[in-house]
């Protein structure tokens, strides 16, 4: 009995709960469903395709170091301080020394080297001259042996022998040019050598190769530097911040919108509420994919005169694609909005759609549908939908007129003389239901009437997307 009294209790307990829930839930008063619209007004517009980039010098350079050793000096800036982040340097100024020790005896080595090749050539020549004197006895020699021939006068063996001193007094001369020409490629390679020797020694000498600021400086007193195959780079210079640029990535849909010389303006968290501009300078062909997402990179050139854009900061670019001046102008969810079959007016059903568009950013080129609102039905208005910024979108049609009121979504509509007694103030309050597109609809709608309602003469610039 005591189990059947507790699922006797539970169960009115359950009972209770749904009962309250529909009692909440069930609609109160007399309500019924109404539309959301905003007037169609008239107003400048401007689209524009949203990025982020990096600002970037226009031109730097990495200066590294050839040769391997110790840094054990910084040159002198402008000012007659030592080199450092930000320094102004000129071309040529010296940035650092490192260690020449070892370069400096590699150097007197190859100029002892290049003396005894010097000495060497002369030593070649006169051997030729001697050489060239042996041969001449030699050649008289034989020809009195040749005219006397082997007789009584001249043993076989001592003509023989003159005809070899000769052949070998050739051969000798020969030779000793060789040793000439052998000994004056020593002396040249020598050089060659006291040439590369003094060129590592003026490495050790490290230069500015251009005029410019100093933005990294990578390398501290007493650090080793080794060259390898890629020489190390010790400072990056910009070779002038008076002229930047903002190196912009771009989605491959958006590409295309893109020229050169077209405005773009830009911000930097540095300095909220500045708007610097600029123009598009190079749309570089090398695209990158991350994440199967395509993106090309835009250079875009400012003038940096007041040197307030830093190397390396965040910039939010927005390319300007097209201007609108004095069109009329309708919400995007208005565009968007498609009404229940039950809610369109009987005798407009017969062709109507719903309000979905395709992309598109040119007037005349794409059909949409608007919605206007007549007692509980609503009717449609076909138009060409132009240009937009995300928000709003420039339409064309017949019947359209500044100020005619759009549907932009669906409400609960509630009597003026409803008692706030009528309500269970427990109950969640739902005041609009917006249309069957979704959250982001809605979120649409209340940005768009807001806007309205504050009667602003153009909408604020946002995506071409």
């Amino acid at each position: 009995m005591r189990r059947r009294g507790v699922i006797v209790i539970l169960a009115a307990a359950v009972l209770v709960a749904i009962g309250t829930g529909v009692w909440s839930f069930w609609p109160v008063g007399n309500k019924n469903i109404g539309f959301h619209t905003v007037s169609l007004r008239r107003g400048d517009l401007v689209a524009t395709i949203s990025a982020t980039g990096t600002i970037e010098p226009e031109a730097a350079v990495d200066v590294g170091t050839q040769v391997a050793g110790v840094v054990i000096a910084f040159g002198k800036d402008k000012q007659g301080k030592e080199v450092n982040w930000g320094s102004e340097v000129d071309a040529g100024t010296v940035l650092a020394r490192i260690d020449d020790s070892l370069y400096a005896a590699a150097v007197k080595t190859a100029e002892a080297q290049v003396k005894q090749a010097e000495a060497n050539v002369p030593a070649a020549e006169a051997n030729v001259l001697q050489q060239k004197a042996n041969l001449l006895l030699a050649t008289q020699n034989w020809e009195r042996a040749q005219r006397l021939g082997p007789s009584d006068a001249l043993a076989q063996s001592a003509y023989d022998q003159y005809q070899a001193t000769y052949e070998v007094s050739k051969a000798n001369l020969a030779s000793a040019e060789a040793a000439v020409n052998q000994s004056k490629a020593a002396l040249a390679a020598a050089k060659a050598s006291l040439l590369t020797a003094r060129i590592n020694f003026d490495y050790c000498t490290i230069k500015s190769p251009v005029k410019g600021v100093i933005i990294d400086r990578r390398v501290n007193i007493g650090q080793t530097v080794v060259s390898s195959l890629s020489a190390p780079s010790l400072f990056l210079i910009a070779s002038d911040l008076k002229r930047i640029q903002a190196w912009v990535s771009v989605n491959e849909a958006d590409v295309g919108n893109i020229t050169e010389g077209q405005p773009v303006t830009f911000t930097v968290d540095a300095f909220p509420g500045k708007v610097f501009h600029g123009k598009v300078g190079q749309v570089r062909l090398n695209a990158t994919m991350t994440q199967n997402v395509v993106t090309y990179t835009i250079e875009v050139d400012t003038d940096n005169s007041d040197g307030k854009l830093l190397p390396y900061l965040t910039a939010n670019a927005q390319f300007e694609i097209g201007r609108r001046k004095g069109v009329l102008l309708v919400p995007n969810a208005a565009l968007r909005f498609s009404p229940k079959p039950n809610e369109i007016a009987p005798e407009a059903k017969q062709g109507s759609h719903g309000g979905r568009r395709n992309r598109g950013t040119e007037p005349g080129g794409e059909r949409g549908t608007i919605w206007i609102g007549e007692g509980k039905f609503v009717r449609p208005l076909f138009v060409r939908a132009g240009l937009t910024d995300g928000a709003f979108t420039e339409v064309e049609g017949q019947r359209l007129a500044e100020g005619l009121p759009v549907v932009i979504g669906e409400g609960v509509k509630e009597p003026e003389n409803a008692q706030s007694a009528d309500r269970n103030p427990f109950a969640p309050q739902m005041p609009f239901r917006g249309n069957r597109q979704g959250q982001g609809q809605t979120e649409g709608n209340q940005q768009a009437q807001g806007q309205e309602n504050q009667g602003q003469t153009a909408p604020p610039s946002g995506s071409g997307r």
